[in-house]
C-alpha cells in the first residue's frame, strides 16, 4: 500500500507547487475584478516587475507612486485599488 501513496503524494506536491506560477498577483487579480482591465502585472505599478524589488525601496511606477501618495493623503493603514479610479494618466 505505501508504493502507492508515493507516487500519488508526488504528484500532489508536484502540482500545488505548479499552481503559484500560473497564479495571477493578489493586488492585480483584485484590480482586474474592480474593473481595472489595464492592470495585468506587477509592473503596472512597480517599475520593476517582480514586488520584492518594491518592497526593499525600489521605485514605484506612475500608478504605484499614485496609490501611495493616495494613501499617505487618506491616512490609510493599507492601499485600496478602488482608489484607481480616481487616476488619472499624465499626458505624455
Amino acid at each position: 500500500m505505501r508504493r502507492s501513496t508515493l507516487p500519488l503524494l508526488a504528484a500532489a506536491i508536484c502540482f500545488a507547487l505548479a499552481l503559484p506560477v500560473n497564479a495571477k498577483m493578489p493586488f492585480v487579480k483584485k484590480a482586474q475584478e474592480l474593473g481595472f482591465k489595464d492592470i495585468k502585472n506587477c509592473a503596472s505599478c512597480h517599475k520593476e516587475a517582480m514586488p520584492k524589488a518594491a518592497a526593499k525601496g525600489e521605485p514605484y511606477g506612475e500608478v504605484g507612486q499614485f496609490l501611495l501618495d493616495t494613501k499617505a493623503k487618506k491616512k490609510a493603514a493599507e492601499v485600496d485599488l478602488a482608489w484607481l479610479k480616481d487616476y488619472k494618466p499624465k499626458a505624455q
